[in-house]
C-alpha cells in the first residue's frame, strides 16, 4: 500500500480546461503543484505534520490523524472532520512515505493490513505527496527488499477497482515517472500515478 497512484490527472486538465473556457480568453492556466501548500522540508519526526504533508493542505488540516500501533491497531491522535484520514511516515522504511485517504481508501487499507478481502464496489483515492519507498512492487507483504528499495516521487494511488487497472504497466522494477500497476495479480493491486 506505501507506495503504496489517471483520475488526479483527468481532473487537474477538466479543471484546467474548464477555467480557460470560463475565462473565455487565451491566459494560460499553469497547472497546480502537487503539494504547493507544504513546506520545503517537512518534519516526519513529529506524526501530525508528518501525516499532514501527504496530501493538499485543505485536505491535511481537517483529516483524522491516526498511526498503527505495534499490535496493528489504530491510535487516532486528533479527530477530523472532512473524511480523510492520514498516516504518518513508516519508520520501517529508509524514505518518508506518510499517506492520506479517503473513506473508500481507508477499508481497502485496513484490509490489506489485515490480509482480508478489500472492497471492490467502490474505487478509493489516496495521496502520498511525500513520494514513498517499497519493499515490493509484486508483494503486498514484503518486509525487505530483494535487492533496492523501489523509490516513488510524489503520488497519487486509485485502489479497490481492478478495472481501472487494465492496460497499465506492472512488474518488481517499474518506471514509477509514469502510471502503473503496484501487487498486480493480488487482491491489493492498485494504480500509482506520479504527479510531480
Amino acid at each position: 500500500m506505501r507506495s503504496s497512484r489517471i483520475g488526479l490527472y483527468l481532473a487537474t486538465g477538466l479543471t484546467l480546461s474548464l477555467a480557460a473556457c470560463s475565462r473565455g480568453d487565451d491566459t494560460e492556466v499553469p497547472a497546480p503543484s502537487p503539494n504547493a501548500n507544504a513546506e520545503a522540508t517537512v518534519d516526519h519526526s513529529d506524526p501530525v505534520t508528518s501525516a499532514m504533508a501527504a496530501a493538499p493542505r485543505a485536505v491535511g488540516e481537517k483529516a483524522t490523524i491516526v498511526m498503527a500501533e505495534a499490535d496493528g491497531s489504530m491510535k487516532t491522535l486528533r479527530e477530523g472532520t472532512n473524511g480523510w484520514t492520514c498516516m504518518p511516515d513508516s519508520p520501517a522504511t529508509p524514505g518518508p512515505d506518510p499517506m492520506c485517504m479517503d473513506a473508500n481508501a481507508m477499508k481497502w487499507a485496513m484490509a490489506w493490513m489485515s490480509h482480508g478481502e478489500p472492497p471492490t464496489e467502490t474505487p478509493g483515492f489516496m495521496y502520498m505527496l511525500e513520494g514513498g519507498t517499497d519493499a515490493s512492487n509484486t508483494d503486498p507483504y514484503a518486509t525487505a527488499p530483494d535487492g533496492d528499495w523501489i523509490k516513488t516521487g510524489p503520488h497519487v494511488m486509485i485502489v479497490g477497482s481492478l478495472k481501472a487497472l487494465e492496460g497499465y504497466p506492472s512488474g518488481q522494477n517499474p518506471d514509477t515517472s509514469v502510471p502503473y500497476v503496484m501487487w498486480a495479480g493480488t487482491p491489493y493491486a492498485h494504480l500509482m500515478i506520479p504527479v510531480d
